[in-house]
């Protein structure tokens, strides 16, 4: 046959993007109909228009993908369904910037029309950027679907959801206390508030008693707030300030008079157990206030200076006014103290400034109503969380949740569909925008300037990127979705959302799983950051980089620039590294071993179609496997088994650690070594060979493609070829299929009986062929020398005999000097022993022997073996021997003679030496 061309190294930069490509154009990303077959189907996590490809992105790519490619070839409808978000703030924030610095103009001179046009402009020109590069990732979406959450079908979704609950009362207008981001002059939700423990200043001052010089001291970190207070709290069982419940003393500089209150929600033991109670500016003080009927005031306007209740402080930001009233407070003699002091402070989780506990009017949406079906989602096993520790966090989110304030005060996002009147001051809430009131017929009406909150819309993507609302046959055919994969930070921000609202609309939980991966951390187990400057760019992994480029820890690996891996190795790293809910640390060095890997694999593959090319005819007459052949189709039965095991549970993992291990040790480290050697012998056992080499590679490269889809698939294109070549009697099971993306996946084995003996057989040949190779490597025989061997191996001696052939080729030994001895034949003198299975092995190395260094060997072997004899007796001994099965007693029992044996063989050898 004609020579199959594969190149000597695998070359990924010249494979991932003509494959990518080749894929997308055969249409292999779209599902494929299944008569009957339930499909499988992924909403991607949408990634913001503004982002940039980040370790995150890499990590959800490679964990959807992976599952995605499996289903797929599992031979059901599989659909991923790709999409940005217009991530509201985010987005906003950027082009503000943009424009500030290249125009000198803020979005308020320029208009809301005209600068919302500037951000479609900016979308436009840097929304495709995340999906080209994660393409990059292997990312197989159907791009046809592809969705944008304020493309107009998904508006026009979000209007019906904002509407039918509207209808239902579920969403209302109202003035609260809310959280408000000053630098962004908007409200944000609870969910988007960090609190940070950072030092501040507590400050303690006298609030006077009116009518009296008495005073009650009071503790604050916030003295511009006092501005805004309403009343001074204790606790009713204080005995320092009982006796002053009732009375009323008077807000410094300002001579306000307020009420002395008790209320039992008072710390007595923060600052000096007397509460100032601000409820216009602190969510339990507000709560107070409502308790007791306290009137309700802010001080802060909506960019954080202080307004006309503040009086001769109005018009000063926040922080003058604090230093300006504290000065104002020592002069009058009404300051005691300040100190340093350690305090939870809420910053914004986009734009970092201190957030402003304010009274501000809203719209929200009631959430108890849709939390309890949610929560009865996953209580009865509807909604699945993997893993399921996360489940205890969910349900104590929900149980204790608060209405969700769902406007923001941007022009980039949803307009929220609420017109308000100018006659009768009423609102008219529509579908499609209103010309008149609903109520009176004016047509004086002006559109609500707030937008939607983005993870309002996010929480319909599962069913809104489907067609949601109307009945489409994407909608009927992929909803619900089966599995959302995401980060357990947005736990709360996006899922539970999505599961709310997908029951409330569409009566269906959006998906059955939900799995939770773990977070990428740099190699010192910190969170990557711009601020601590450690972050690591997935396309200086894919592409390599300039060492200038890497942050200082990576520099130190590499000083001389990170070299190119390609996608198949970071995948790898990152699936095999991780376990669901798990932060893991990226090692670099990882990522670099498995793209050697992943040339592993390439050369396995070369050997494997080289077999090709030379092999002739089918025999007449199939000959029987033999112990190696045997071995190894076990120990694919075997593999193929736990991976679909760990794939149903979701340890992606473990299973690709399972497939690398299988490739590397026992397929090429032991499997090809007795396979070259047979290649050589008759025409037709170097046939059933090669037969066996193409099953086990196909299996492999089949396991492997949802964890390294470029390198399996360019190999696997070639052994099709080559194996199509010389007719279909190297052909799979299923056949080879057009593509390896759209092959079968390995069908669960029958074990055949005689797997457990075999496995045995083999494993004692291993252990002997590793004894004999340690001790040449410790005596620094040269690799290609012939040595000559004893063994006495008493029952596994016909075994031995059997394989003697194979032994000697895997050992380095001369098949013409391999003697087997009696058990109870004396020991060889002049020989080093070696002990293994209850094996004994001679090796007869006269001149090359060290007495000390061998005495000092097996001295290290009788330490260990004495320390496992005393641990097996100990727990023999132990309470473990009456409670435990009692198969699994005498499993260690067995263990344990075994390894008395090996000690009394070891003592002799010792003996022999003296």
């Amino acid at each position: 046959m004609a020579q199959v061309s594969l190149p000597k190294a695998y070359d990924f930069r010249s494979v991932e993007e003509r494959l990518y490509t080749w894929w997308e154009e055969r249409g292999y990303f779209r599902p494929r109909p299944v008569q009957g077959a339930r499909p499988f189907v992924i909403s991607m996590p949408p990634p913001n228009v503004t982002g940039e490809l980040h370790l995150g992105h890499a990590m959800f790519v490679a964990v959807e993908d992976l599952m995605i490619r499996y289903h797929r070839m599992l031979g059901e409808p599989t659909l991923w369904v790709p999409g940005t978000d217009h991530a509201g703030i985010a987005t906003q924030l950027q082009v503000e910037k943009e424009i500030l610095r290249t125009e000198e103009v803020t979005r308020e001179e320029m208009g809301r029309e005209k600068f919302v046009g500037r951000v479609w402009q900016w979308k436009e020109r840097y929304g495709g950027i995340i999906t080209q590069q994660l393409r990059r990732l292997g990312a197989s979406c159907d791009w046809g679907r592809e969705r944008f959450t304020l493309e107009p079908a998904l508006s026009r979704a979000v209007r019906e959801a904002f509407v039918r609950l509207y209808e239902k009362g579920l969403v209302y207008r109202g003035t609260y206390l809310i959280n408000w981001s000053p630098g962004l002059k908007t409200a944000v939700s609870d969910l988007e508030v960090e609190y940070h423990e950072e030092q501040v200043t507590l400050y303690t001052f006298r609030y006077r008693l009116q009518g009296s010089s008495e005073f009650i001291p009071v503790a604050t970190t916030r003295p511009e707030t006092i501005l805004g207070d309403t009343a001074v709290a204790i606790h009713p069982e204080d005995d320092r300030y009982r006796k002053y419940i009732g009375l009323t003393v008077l807000v410094p500089m300002q001579d306000r008079p307020i009420p002395v209150i008790a209320d039992s929600y008072v710390d007595r033991e923060f600052g000096t157990g007397a509460l100032k109670i601000t409820p216009g500016h602190d969510p339990a003080d507000y709560e107070i206030a409502k308790r007791h009927g306290l009137p309700i005031l802010s001080v802060l306007n909506p960019d954080a200076t202080m307004n006309e209740v503040a009086g001769p402080y109005a018009g000063l930001d926040r922080y003058a006014c604090r230093e300006k009233l504290w000065a104002d407070m020592q002069a009058a003699g009404l300051t005691i103290k300040s100190e340093p002091y350690l305090a939870q402070i809420p910053r914004s989780q986009r734009g970092g400034e201190v957030i402003e506990p304010l009274i501000s009017t809203q719209w929200f949406v009631k959430i108890g109503p849709l939390a309890e079906p949610a929560l009865e989602a996953v209580r009865s096993g509807g909604v699945r969380l993997v893993p399921e520790r996360f489940a205890k966090i969910y349900f104590n989110w929900l149980e204790n949740i608060r209405d969700w304030c769902i406007s923001r005060q941007l022009w980039w996002g949803h307009r929220i569909p609420a017109w308000h009147c100018a006659e009768c001051h009423e609102i008219t809430v529509a579908r499609q925008d209103p010309d008149r009131c609903a109520h009176c017929g004016s047509t004086r009406i002006e559109q609500d300037p707030d937008v939607l909150d983005t993870w309002f819309s996010s929480g319909l993507w599962p069913f809104s990127t489907l067609g949601w609302p109307d009945e489409t046959p994407d909608y009927r055919t992929f909803y619900p979705t089966s599995v959302l994969e995401t980060g357990p930070d947005i736990l709360f921000f996006w899922v539970a959302r999505m599961i709310m609202l997908g029951l409330e609309f569409t009566g269906q939980a959006p998906f059955h799983t939900v799995y939770l991966h773990g977070t990428v951390r740099d190699t010192l187990g910190r969170r990557m950051s711009k601020t601590l400057g450690n972050g690591i760019d997935p396309l200086w992994i894919l592409d390599g980089a300039a060492a200038e480029q890497l942050p200082e820890y990576a520099r130190k690996q590499y000083p001389e620039g990170l070299p190119a891996m390609g996608t198949d190795a970071l995948r790898f790293t990152l699936l095999t590294a991780s376990s669901p809910g798990k932060d893991l640390n990226l090692n670099l060095e990882a990522v670099e071993a498995n793209r050697n890997f992943a040339n592993k694999l390439w050369n396995v593959g070369r050997l494997v179609l080289l077999a090709l090319e030379k092999t002739g005819r089918a025999p007449e007459e199939a000959l029987p496997p033999t112990l190696a052949d045997a071995w190894i189709q076990a120990r694919r039965r075997r593999l193929v088994n736990e991976v679909h095991r760990l794939f149903d549970s979701f340890q992606f993992g473990e299973a690709g650690r399972q497939i690398h291990e299988f490739l590397w040790s026992e397929m090429a480290d032991w499997y090809l070594e007795v396979a070259k050697r047979q290649l050589d012998e008759s025409p037709a056992r170097s046939w059933q060979t090669t037969r066996t080499l193409v099953a086990m590679l196909d299996t492999v490269l089949r396991l492997l493609h949802p964890f390294a889809p470029f390198v399996t698939e360019e190999l696997w294109g070639h052994l099709k070829a080559a194996s199509q070549a010389l007719g279909g009697a190297f052909a799979p099971p299923s056949g080879w299929e057009e593509a390896l993306i759209v092959a079968r996946w390995p069908e669960q084995a029958v074990p055949d009986v005689s797997d457990g003996r075999v496995e045995a057989d083999f494993e004692r040949i291993q252990q002997v062929v590793s004894a004999i190779r340690n001790a040449r490597s410790e005596h620094g025989v040269e690799p290609k020398r012939r040595i000559a061997a004893i063994l006495r191996a008493g029952s596994a001696g016909a075994l031995l005999r059997d394989q003697a052939s194979v032994l000697s080729a895997l050992a380095g030994l001369d098949p013409a000097n391999v003697e087997f001895a009696d058990s109870s034949s004396p020991a060889p003198g002049d020989a080093i022993p070696l002990v293994t299975g209850g094996i004994e092995v001679y090796l007869p190395l006269a001149g090359l022997r060290d007495l000390a260094q061998e005495r000092s060997r097996l001295s290290r072997e009788m330490e260990e073996t004495q320390e496992q004899v005393r641990r097996l007796e100990d727990l023999l001994n132990s309470p473990f021997a009456e409670r435990a099965p009692a198969q699994i007693v005498e499993k260690e029992r067995v263990k344990l003679q075994a390894l008395l044996g090996d000690q009394a063989k070891l003592k002799a050898q010792l003996e022999s030496l003296d």
